[in-house]
């Protein structure tokens, strides 16, 4: 018997266990009618996230049932004919209840919760912001038009068939007295993981709807600013054909990096929402196309219902982000076009401050050989009269020395002797400063 092959011999890759489950990591639930389900969408951003994990497992205590273990992103219990359902996304988290009633229990009207099922959902107390509401009925009727005419307002009313199964999808996506948005799933005779896997579908294209119109009103309160900085651009560059100034040129390039910091802050915080409404509506249209079969007269489908809303808010979105990106790339041609001006401005202020540093430069040395001049004279003076001073002393000590014949020779010769001295101290002065110079430029 051949043994089998194992991969314990490879090095496997440190991911290589949690990419392989993630397709596994929220399976779907096998539902059974009559059902109904309640699912609610709280962001957990900061401290929020695992405050509502804590509730989470403190609400699993209380009722005897196991706590999510740490790291995991989904869980579920069940409490009695409860099941809750908890499932942890990158910036919201759902609780999803499922109320499979008792065979000797009363039929409720839709939409109404069942008062041990109220009971269970304010036992929990979350501290994340409520987004999504969702009331979602699952009934079996022989005429879906009727029954959702019935519950929802026709002026909105978006009906549609069930891809590959018989029955019907019918929402108005308006809010209920409760604050709940409604859904009316009609089926006939799906298996239990059919009807799981159709209502977490049906439930995930609501949640993501939701989500995905977050980038709408952060579209809205950019645009504004966007059309601001736009105008001043137009305004800038009008500016910058007539100046010639150098001080109007340099408050022109303060003025346009400005308006980029302000531009590149709105762009920078908006990033993520954008990229995230994207997303969110690529899921939506991805469970539109698996679940949604032919819409039914004389209603809307549920893809034409939300291309004629959330479509436009998505074209919002994508238009703004795409003025941001076009608008940044204006103001930096402006601006640099603009730092090129100045630093030419610049580079014409240095050569004349460099023209009039040569000219005192030329004045000093000119000023400095003066003064070098009468330096030797006067130091000539001074030492020729100390000579003066020897020659008389050495004639009155009786040495044949002419005092004034003397010291007329030596003027000469000491003038020679001063000057030759300046000249080489100045020449040694220059040959280090050059030197100095020649090893800084190196």
């Amino acid at each position: 018997m051949t043994a089998s092959l194992g991969i314990s011999a490879f090095t496997s890759h440190g991911l290589r266990e949690s990419v392989l489950n993630e397709v596994h990591a929220r399976p779907f639930t096998p539902l059974t009618q009559p059902v109904s389900v309640i699912r609610f969408a709280f962001m957990a951003t900061g401290d929020s996230a695992s405050a509502d994990r804590d509730s989470l497992a403190a609400f699993c205590a209380r009722h005897g049932v196991p706590a999510p273990e740490p790291g995991i992103k989904h869980h579920q219990v069940v409490i009695g004919p409860a099941r809750l359902r908890w499932e942890q996304h990158s910036e919201f988290a759902t609780f999803t209840w499922i109320w499979s009633p008792p065979a000797e229990a009363p039929r409720r009207p839709f939409g109404e919760i069942a008062p041990e099922l109220q009971a269970l959902i304010g036992s929990m107390k979350l501290s994340g912001e409520l987004l999504v509401a969702v009331k979602l009925g699952v009934e079996s009727v022989t005429d879906p038009v009727k029954r959702a005419e019935a519950l929802f307002d026709k002026s909105s009313l978006a009906l549609v068939a069930v891809k590959g199964s018989i029955g019907a999808l019918a929402s108005d996506f308006r809010l209920d007295e409760d604050g709940f948005t409604r859904i009316l799933v009609c089926i006939e005779g799906p298996t239990p993981e059919r009807l799981g896997a159709l209502v977490q579908r049906v439930l995930e294209l609501e949640t993501y709807r939701t989500l995905a119109l977050l980038g709408l009103p952060v579209a809205l309160e950019l645009s504004p600013q966007v059309d601001r900085i736009e105008r001043r651009l137009v305004e800038v560059l009008a500016e910058m054909q007539g100046a010639q100034s150098f001080k109007l040129n340099n408050h022109l390039l303060r003025e346009l990096t400005e308006l980029e910091a302000l531009l590149e802050r709105g762009a920078i915080g908006s990033l993520f929402r954008f990229g995230a409404s994207r997303a969110y509506y690529d899921l939506v249209q991805s469970r539109l196309a698996v679940i949604e079969g032919e819409p039914i007269a004389p209603y809307s489908s549920w893809s034409s219902f939300l291309a004629r809303r959330t479509a436009p808010a998505m074209r919002t979105c994508n238009a703004v982000e795409g003025r941001q990106s076009n608008l940044s790339r204006k103001l930096a041609r402006a601006a640099d076009l603009l730092r090129t001006r100045v630093n030419v401005e610049l580079e014409q202020q240095n050569r004349d401050l460099l023209r009039s540093m040569n000219e005192r430069t030329k004045l000093q040395l000119r000023l400095q050989s003066t003064v070098e001049g009468l330096s030797v004279a006067a130091i000539g003076y001074y030492v020729v009269s100390l000579f003066g001073y020897l020659a008389k002393g050495a004639h009155d000590t009786g040495l044949p020395v002419e005092p004034t014949l003397a010291t007329a020779a030596f003027v000469p010769v000491a003038i020679a002797l001063i000057w030759f001295t300046t000249h080489q101290i100045r020449k040694r002065h220059l040959k280090e400063d050059h030197e100095a110079e020649k090893a800084e430029s190196e």
